[in-house]
């Protein structure tokens, strides 16, 4: 009996990997095709789209970065200051929301908890046009702050969920103690529940700094100047300016996408520890 258990599990394990690895080859391939495209001519692209480069060249690339009308070093720019204002208003105002839910006990905690996941289920395209009724009457309207202002009212309500769940899973103890010595509501947040609940809040600005960086239509609709455009909106003008230059479109995905590979690498830890940290209470 115990024999076979363990070749249950071992069979189990062996199913989970193969399942693992068939979806991870599902991303890498296409992430690999491209990049190995984006060396190549568009003449060799055509002739055989998965074969290796003749000879690696990186005039693709210099056509990208030098192209006047992309202003791809400017998109940028425009690209890290909007995820980076988003990352910070999310950040702070779902902080103070998920602490008041998460650490105190109201007789209302559980219709806002309602409200919150009511608020998950309304698609974006459903407040787009009064959003930007909205914003088009206020002096921001032409400047990052038109598209900073909606992306963080989208990404408040999954980010207070995520953050509440976690600051409810820690102990309580740890509150009560503190302001029985005397703390205050805000000292407790600051020097108690915000460093424990570090993970996650890297986990929420990661993602929301994802979201922000990919977030094509928010910024068409709201950023109408080219000056002010992030790279997701130079990236979708690239098929219209290139056309068939299959090699220039492989070579602006690389350098869109670029930014957040490295991104990811490097937080991956953190990223994988806010989503599993507060899985189990105690």
């Amino acid at each position: 009996m115990h024999e076979a258990g363990k070749g249950k599990e071992l069979a189990a394990r062996i199913l989970k990997y193969i399942i693992l690895i068939f979806w991870a080859l599902t991303t890498i391939i296409p992430l690999l095709w491209v990049l190995v495209n984006s060396f190549k001519t568009s003449e060799e692209i055509v002739k055989n789209g998965v074969a290796l480069p003749a000879a690696i060249q990186f005039n693709n690339y210099k056509t990208i970065m030098s192209y006047p009308d992309l202003s791809m070093s400017r998109a940028f720019i425009n690209s890290f200051i909007i995820s980076g204002s988003v990352v910070l208003g999310v950040v702070l105002i779902a902080g103070l929301a998920a602490f008041s839910l998460g650490r105190f006990r109201f007789k209302w905690t559980k219709y806002a908890d309602a409200v919150l996941i009511a608020c998950l289920l309304v698609p974006s395209f459903a407040t787009m046009i009064p959003n930007f009724v909205t914003i088009s009457k206020l002096p921001v309207r032409g400047t990052h702050a038109a598209a900073v202002i909606p992306q963080i009212a989208g990404n408040l309500c999954f980010s207070i969920t995520l953050l509440t769940g976690f600051m409810r899973s820690l102990p309580d103890e740890l509150d009560e103690a503190a302001i029985i010595d005397g703390a205050s509501p805000f000292y407790v947040l600051t020097h108690i529940t915000m460093p424990l609940s570090r993970p996650m809040f890297a986990t929420v600005g990661i993602m929301v700094f994802i979201w922000s960086y990919n977030d094509l239509l928010t910024s068409m609709v709201y950023l109408s100047q080219r000056s002010k455009q992030p790279v997701c909106v130079i990236l979708s003008m690239v098929s219209n300016m290139f056309g068939t230059d299959y090699g220039s479109m492989m070579a602006a995905i690389i350098v869109t996408i670029v930014p957040l590979l490295v991104l990811y690498v490097i937080s991956q830890e953190q990223v994988i520890k806010g989503l599993t940290a507060g899985a189990v209470k105690g």
